[in-house]
């Protein structure tokens, strides 16, 4: 089993710790995992993806030009990206900044209004744990539980960020249900 998710966005949104946090998840489950970030060279505000491959086995490599999945939390990305995704894959669509949709009908598409969520819960910064949740809540990846307890060890050095993260990981999955 190998399962390969691209996190994309505009720098700033917190793609690379999406992902970052995903792949401490897979860890923790006994998992091979590798995570592969890029961004432009302005970072806040251009363009940032990362990409996490998770399996069951060695990583043959971790580059990978046809992901199972994707979380788009902007438009370019997922203009970018959503061809490129194997079918039956979960496309999570940040509708807080995206109004189209992937024009495909074999993909499972969940669209979650990310910001808005995050700022009901506290912080709209939060919307990039938001959509990590939903995306794990449907994609099943990693347990949720996994994916709680990355959170509280990512913000330890901020304990006053864990509870606001927790917050809207449990929005995220919720918006997912």
């Amino acid at each position: 089993m190998q399962n390969e998710v691209m996190f994309a966005g505009f720098g700033g949104q917190g793609i690379l710790l999406s992902g970052k946090i995903l792949a401490h998840a897979a860890m923790e489950e006994g998992f091979e995992v590798a995570w592969i970030p890029s961004y432009g060279p302005e970072m806040r505000g251009g363009t940032a993806y990362c990409l996490v491959v998770v399996s069951d086995r060695p990583i043959g490599s971790p580059i990978i030009k046809n992901p199972k999945h994707l979380v788009a939390m902007n438009r370019p990305s997922l203009e970018k990206f959503a061809q490129a995704i194997k079918p039956g894959g979960v496309v999570l669509i940040n509708s807080s900044l995206i109004t189209v949709d992937t024009g495909r009908q074999d993909l499972d598409e969940l669209r979650v209004p990310a910001g808005e969520i995050a700022t009901e819960a506290g912080n709209g910064k939060a919307a990039n744990i938001v959509a990590l949740a939903a995306f794990v809540a449907r994609s099943k990846m990693v347990s949720l539980d996994a994916l709680r307890h990355s959170i509280e060890v990512e913000f330890a050095k901020r304990p006053n960020l864990i509870p606001l993260n927790i917050k809207a990981l449990e929005a995220g999955i919720k918006a997912a249900e």
